[in-house]
């Protein structure tokens, strides 16, 4: 065990599971995912704001599910912490373990602590927060555009696979300076090497290369783009630091923003709340996006942090080592957060959707997810004003994810326009 730190080696101090988790329940399957509310609900009722769950193949953790806990966690980096090297369980789990990527140590930003953080954070957030927010706006614009020009003239599209996932994976490669004709198979990457498939590990590989040679070719010709201004940086990023922070930035922008444009438009489809909207109105998109955070957020449950001494948590014993995952959409449906005001979750903007904390989305992240997705839903509703669901709002199907809550389709129907 290194002192400085806390990180345990693995192996080093074999975990002593608590005596909860011989009542656990699983937090894996298609039926938890089908029915995430009613899961929430009873892990609430028989264990409180934190609940001992098994992950995939049984293996224990805990699940915190109460708003104040989960931001009493994320708050509190110096009693849980975000390098997963400390886990008293990596004796138990196998290298094919099928969450292996989400716990397995890479020297990105997301693992670091203290000021290695704050140095790569800082970086990561500068680099960022110098694209203007109209240059932003005008992109956005001219992407969704795009976009709903390969399909505005057929009258019908499945809107997640050919607008909502691909937007902001557009948006992120030409904040790279990634060459136009270059984006469609590094779009096409990014979407691959999100599904649990055998090719996502291939189409991993070719996004790092694809960054790598980006890397190379910023040192020698820096231009106006994101890896050219994290390559200038104060901070000095390693070449390899580099590489696996803007893949992260790439990889983290796409599932979540793009799943997050996709509820909204299913919320406006079907909520008559916003109908205004529909009709071509604006003041409603916002809250429609926000009320999405609240009740339908893309970001269901985070994997996660790592107690670093012994500890109790709403009324639990954590060990050492042990593994929590956040539950950001259990948190947002915590009973103790009811004001009784109608209109409360189309206006407060306390989600914790962007996580919070020194491992919550860095500035100005949560900004331009907000912009991409906004102008999405704008640009479809003013290009296509009378956009329907083409089939019944009970055959829409939710992806099978623990982890991401998004949709597998979204067909409808529109008057064909003149591309």
């Amino acid at each position: 065990m290194n002192d400085d730190t806390g990180v345990v080696s693995p192996g080093t101090e074999p975990a002593r599971p608590s005596p909860d988790h011989e009542h656990a329940m699983r937090l894996y399957g298609p039926e938890i995912a089908r029915e995430p509310e009613a899961l929430y609900e009873e892990m609430r009722r028989r264990f409180g704001p934190v609940a001992p769950v098994l992950l995939d193949g049984d293996v224990p953790a805990w699940f915190v599910l109460g708003y104040r806990e989960l931001h009493h966690v994320t708050r509190s980096p110096e009693r849980f912490a975000r390098d997963c090297r400390r886990w008293n369980l990596w004796e138990s789990v196998d290298d094919d373990w099928p969450l292996m990527p989400y716990v397995m140590w890479t020297p990105s930003v997301t693992f670091t602590e203290g000021a290695e953080h704050r140095r790569r954070i800082d970086a990561v957030g500068d680099a960022l927060g110098a694209v203007h927010r109209a240059d932003l706006n005008a992109l956005c614009r001219q992407v969704s555009d795009m976009l709903v020009d390969r399909f505005s003239g057929d009258g019908r599209a499945d809107l997640i696979d050919r607008y909502a996932h691909r937007i902001p994976a557009e948006v992120v490669a030409r904040l790279y300076g990634i060459p136009e004709q270059e984006v469609p198979d590094l779009v096409q990457d990014v979407l691959v090497s999100l599904d649990v498939t055998p090719e996502a590990p291939r189409a991993h590989r070719r996004l790092r290369e694809r960054m790598v040679r980006m890397v190379m070719e910023r040192r020698a010709d820096p231009r106006n783009d994101v890896p050219s201004r994290l390559l200038a940086h104060e901070a000095e990023l390693t070449d390899e630091e580099a590489v696996v922070d803007l893949l992260v930035v790439l990889t983290a922008a796409q599932a979540p923003t793009g799943d997050w444009i996709g509820n909204t438009l299913r919320l406006m489809l079907l909520d008559g709340d916003f109908s205004l909207t529909l009709r071509g109105g604006r003041g409603s998109v916002g809250e429609a996006l926000n009320e999405v955070l609240w009740k339908d957020t893309p970001t269901q449950n985070i994997i996660g942090r790592w107690a670093v001494q012994a500890c109790e948590l709403g009324g639990r014993r954590i060990e050492r080592g042990d593994l929590l995952v956040l539950g950001p959409a259990a948190a947002h449906r915590d009973p103790r957060l009811e004001t009784g005001e109608p209109h409360v979750h189309t206006t407060n903007r306390a989600q914790m959707s962007f996580g919070a904390g020194e491992h919550g989305c860095p500035f100005p992240a949560p900004m331009i997810a907000e912009t991409i997705a906004r102008v999405a839903v704008e640009t479809l509703l003013d290009r296509l004003p009378d956009v329907r669901l083409a089939v019944p709002s009970e055959e829409l199907r939710r992806r099978p994810s623990v982890w991401m809550r998004g949709l597998h389709e979204l067909p409808v129907l529109f008057s064909p326009t003149g591309r």
